[in-house]
This record gives C-alpha cells, structure tokens and sequence, in this order.
C-alpha cells in the first residue's frame, strides 16, 4: 500500500463503478447497450461538489437519447458502492455525478505512509529505466558561482526524485580539464607566477586570462614548490605541470563545496579521458563515415543544418519553415588538428548512451546555453542513437542575489561574481537548497539573503521545517502524559470529519501525485510548493482543531494524523537535501 497513489485509484475507481453501473442498466433494458462512453473524471474545485465529478451522463446523453439527469439517475440507481472508496454519490447542475470518499479512503492514506514513510510516494513511472543526471560541470578554472548553486540542488533534487519515481537514477559532473578553457587556466597561472619573480610590470597578464584572486593564490603556491624553476621554460615546458597543479588544487575543493551542500555524485568524469583514448577522434571519424562531414580551409565541419533541418521535418515542421531558419554548420576539427568542444561534447554523450547504456540522459543547463540544444540532439541522430528522443535539457534561468531589496553582485573575498562557499558561509545549506529548489528552473529566481536567514513564517523553509518541530514537540508533550500514537489498526478515520482533517488527508494522499508530475515535467520545484501546502494544511488543522484534552476515540484519530504529517513532511525534505528538525 505505501507504493499507491490513492487519489488515482479513486479517479480510475470512479470511471469503473460508472461503467459498471451502465452496463448493469442496459443489460435490464434502462438504456441503450452497446455505447462507449468517453466522460471525464476531473476533482470540483470546491469540494461540497464532492471528491470527483464525473461527466459519465452528459458525455452519453448523444449516443443514449436521453437527458443527461435522466441518465445520471440512472447510473445512480446501479452504482454498487459498498466495497468501493466512496461514500456516497449525488447528481449535480445538468447531470454531474459528484463521488465523495468514503472513511475507508481516508484511512488507507493514513495506513499507506504507516507501512512505509521512507518510500511513501514511491511509484513504478520509470520502469527501472537507466536516466542520467549531469549538473553543475562547472570549468574547474574558478570557484563556484551562484548559477552553479541553483544548478546543483535542480539536478540533486531531480535524480532523487526520479529514482522515488522508479527510474535507476546516476548522477555525474562533467569535468572540462581539456581544451582552450584549461589552456587559458595554466597561461593565467604562468604570467600570475612569472610577475611574482618579474614584478607586474616585468610580465604582462594576457587580456582574455582569469583574473581572480584564486588565480594569484595557485601562483603563490605553484611558487613555493617550484621556485623560479620554471622562468625560462617555453610553454611546452610550463603548460602541462601548471594546468594539472591547478586542476588537483581545484577539482578537490569544488567536491568539498558541493559535499558541504549535500551533492554526492556517482562519478565525475573527466574530458580528458575522452581524448586520451581516442574516442573523440573515433566519434569524429563515425559521423565522417555516416556523411554528417565534410572539409573546408583544412578543417573538419559537422553538417549541422542538414541534421538540424531532419530533425526539425520529423519534428512536424514544415520543409518552408526550415528553410526560414538561420542554421549555421559547426567545425569538429580545426586545421591545428585540434579537437572542438563541440565534438567531445557529442563524444561524451555518445558514451553515456552506447557505452554505459542509459536509456536517458537529462542535462541541467544555464539558459544561455539554449542555441546549444538542437545543435547537440541532431548531431546524436546522426550518429543513429536518438538524441531528440533521448537527451532532456533542462535549461534554468538566471538568479538574482537580493540584500536589504538590492541586487548584491560582488564578492567580498574575489570581487566578482558570489562564489558558493561564500554564499555558504553566510546561509545554512537548507536555506539554500529550499530557495535555490523554490522557482521552476524556466522562471528567474530572487534569492533574498534576509528573507534566507529570518525566523519566521515569510521564510518558506522555516514554515515547513517549523511545521515538522512543531508535530515533534506535540508528539513528546503528549509522550510525557503517557499518551502514544496508535496505529492506524486501532484509529476509525471516520471521526475526522471537520474540513481542516479531511483536507490535510487529501493533501497527504497528493504527495504520490507530486512525486510522479515533478518526475515527468522535470520540475522538483513541485515539491517545495507540495511542502509549502502541507505545513500550511497542518497549521490550519492544529489551529482549528485540539488534540490534547478531548475524547479519546477522537484524540487517537488526530494524533494519528499529526504523526502522519510529521513523516511526510520528512519525506519530502529529505527529497530536497533539507533538514526535518525535531526543535527550533
């Protein structure tokens, strides 16, 4: 039971006691037989409507010849609810059959989180698909910044949320230590050590180099190794030992940043690995060999708007539309014999798809990378694997530090863009797991620094994790009367009849839904709004609703739905990195 979704069976339920309830009318001759009927099943949205509305009798009144009130009483008349999760069943304006749950209902919810906690909300959605998660790949050339901090809890949250869903979830950092990025790393490097034995002024810096504080720091400590050992080197001589002094420095810090903000990865794999093994020149040479190529001023060039203009035609484009587009061809080999980007990129995802065998793989993207997606997913096609089917790109927006209401956009340790340790010093890593987790990743999103730290109620994460600590604090004082939560065998959901009750048990049976949605739409931000409801939810019922010092049948049954609460509410933290704790 802990695995069911019971908001789904009922709605599956209602359109089989409706069915039921027709083909038992036809076959005594109250209606024409033989008819498929296609009404929906939608939940009112105000609930004296009932739990679900079926249009059953409006959808039929065609086929049937008759009036859809007409047909609704009918139905009515034959519907067998005994063993079913509803109520009752009443006809409403032209012909609605409006179900209400049963207390049968309410208490399987209750007993579905009882049985399992842990894995409440669980579902089979994935089929034990193999799906990879590859956020945060950060250059390993600077310190984290913010846009890596939203990254980073989007792509934690959504793998776990994703393995909750039934999909055997991997999560893996991308790490760039090959190529102009890392070449530009070690030159930074080198003049930032040369001026320390020349002077500023005796070496010049290179205009497109790193020029943060962290930069100098390497130089300082490649420095105190080495001495002046490597002032007359040629660069052939320097740029090896300096970009891997670099990289070892920065690779372990970035794991100690992103370890001290909960994200432990599967593995991190290194580009490096890709070409030292020849599986970028083999890719390169596939696509060759499949006529994707083709050469020009001695370099090598993918004929990405020829893929781009089939995958565009499958996707339902017109072949007039496609001619419209401005679509640009990308060089996979310079005349140098240099490798691109681009083309390790595609050898990469060929390897997460034909060697490691993920049936899909998901990417968490800045939104400036949004021209890099088609280009990417055709080049996949090209090499026959599916990458317009396979490859997701979640593209996520841009983030806003807000402090005392104004943009904050320097560092006080580098002077540039806020670093995540830094960020991490000034907030808990709960805070910020729940605001950088609060926004879909379409959306921009205001991270205010006050609004992070405040105790109280406008911080959306102190309202939930207050709500947690606030059942805890119920469940001990009770503890210390002698008084202990019963389990679901021994409490009768019947007497949870007041609106605040019954609510708070329907939100607690949605978190299944939730679970399965943020799964398919990539989206955990559901599950902060999720939280968000259901701590709301729990206040208004403790508010309207006593526990402590009422007849005990009733006492039993509310403790039980406090307790209940308390565990989902735990759950769904817990999916988000952040803390459940016991007091505040």
């Amino acid at each position: 039971m802990a695995m069911a979704n019971l908001i789904q069976a009922a709605r599956e339920q209602v359109a089989q006691l409706t069915q039921s309830a027709y083909e038992q009318a036809a076959a005594q001759g109250l209606l024409p037989s033989g008819q498929t009927i296609q009404g929906t099943v939608e939940v009112p949205k105000d609930s004296k409507n009932g739990d679900f509305a079926s249009s059953f009798a409006m959808a039929g009144a065609k086929a049937l010849h008759m009036s859809p009130r007409a047909i609704a009483q009918i139905v009515l008349d034959h519907l067998e609810l005994e063993c079913s999760l509803f109520q009752r069943v009443e006809i409403a304006g032209p012909g609605f059959l409006n179900f209400f749950y049963s207390p049968k209902w309410y208490n399987l919810v209750l007993a579905a989180v009882e049985e399992s906690p842990e894995d409440y909300g669980s579902g089979q959605e994935g089929s034990g698909q193999a799906v990879m998660v590859e956020f945060v790949s950060a250059n390993p050339t600077g310190p984290m910044h913010m846009g890596n901090a939203r990254g980073g809890v989007l792509g934690d949250t959504l793998a776990n949320i994703l393995a909750r869903a039934g999909y055997r979830a991997w999560k893996e950092f991308y790490v760039n230590d090959a190529g102009n990025q890392v070449h530009k790393f070690a030159t930074s490097i080198h003049a930032r050590y040369m001026q320390l034995i020349l002077g500023e002024e005796g070496y010049p810096f290179p205009e497109d180099g790193y020029h943060g504080d962290d930069i100098q720091a390497l130089a300082q400590a490649f420095y105190e190794i080495h001495g002046d050992a490597y002032r007359g080197a040629s660069e052939g001589e320097w740029m090896e030992p300096m970009s891997r002094f670099g990289l070892e420095q920065n690779i372990p810090k970035m794991k100690d940043d992103l370890r001290k903000y909960g994200i432990e990865y599967d593995q991190w794999f290194f580009e490096s690995e890709l070409h030292n093994s020849g599986y970028v020149a083999e890719t390169v040479e596939l696509l060759r060999a499949k006529g994707w190529t083709y050469e020009k001023e001695g370099a090598l060039w993918l004929n990405t708007t020829a893929l781009l203009k089939e995958k565009y035609i499958r996707e339902g484009k017109s072949r007039e539309q496609v001619d419209k587009l401005d679509l640009k061809d990308d060089v996979l080999r310079r005349a140098n014999g240099f490798y691109t980007y681009f083309a390790a990129d595609i050898a990469y995802h060929r390897n997460k798809f034909e060697q490691r065998g993920f049936d899909k793989v998901i990417n968490v993207w800045g939104a400036d990378h949004h021209g890099h997606v088609a280009r990417l997913q055709a080049a996949l096609d090209g090499l026959g694997l599916d990458g317009s089917g396979r490859l997701v790109i979640v593209l996520m927006q841009l983030v806003n530090l807000l402090q005392d209401g104004k943009p904050v956009r320097m560092s006080k340790r580098t002077g540039k863009a806020i670093a995540l340790h830094d960020l991490l010093d000034e907030i808990s890593v709960d805070a910020a797991r729940y605001y950088f987790n609060n926004r879909a990743s379409t959306s921009p999103l205001d991270f205010d620094l006050d609004l992070a730290v405040r105790q109280d109620s406008d911080n959306p994460v102190y309202y939930v994790q207050y709500a947690h600590a606030r059942i805890c604090s119920l469940l001990a004082n009770l503890d210390e009367d002698g008084v202990s939560v019963p389990p679901c065998s021994c409490v009768d959901a019947a007497v949870l009849c007041a609106d605040e009750e019954r609510t708070l048990i329907k939100t607690l049976a949605q978190y299944p839904e939730e679970i399965r949605l943020a799964a398919r739409d990539y989206d955990p931000s559901r599950i902060n709004r999720y939280l968000t409801q259901l701590a709301g939810d729990f206040h208004r019922f403790y508010n309207a609703c006593r526990v402590k010092g009422i007849q005990e049948e009733l006492q039993a049954a509310r403790l039980r739905l406090a307790d209940t609460v308390r565990m989902v509410l735990a759950n769904g933290l817990g999916l988000l990195g952040v803390s459940a704790p016991v007091k505040m």
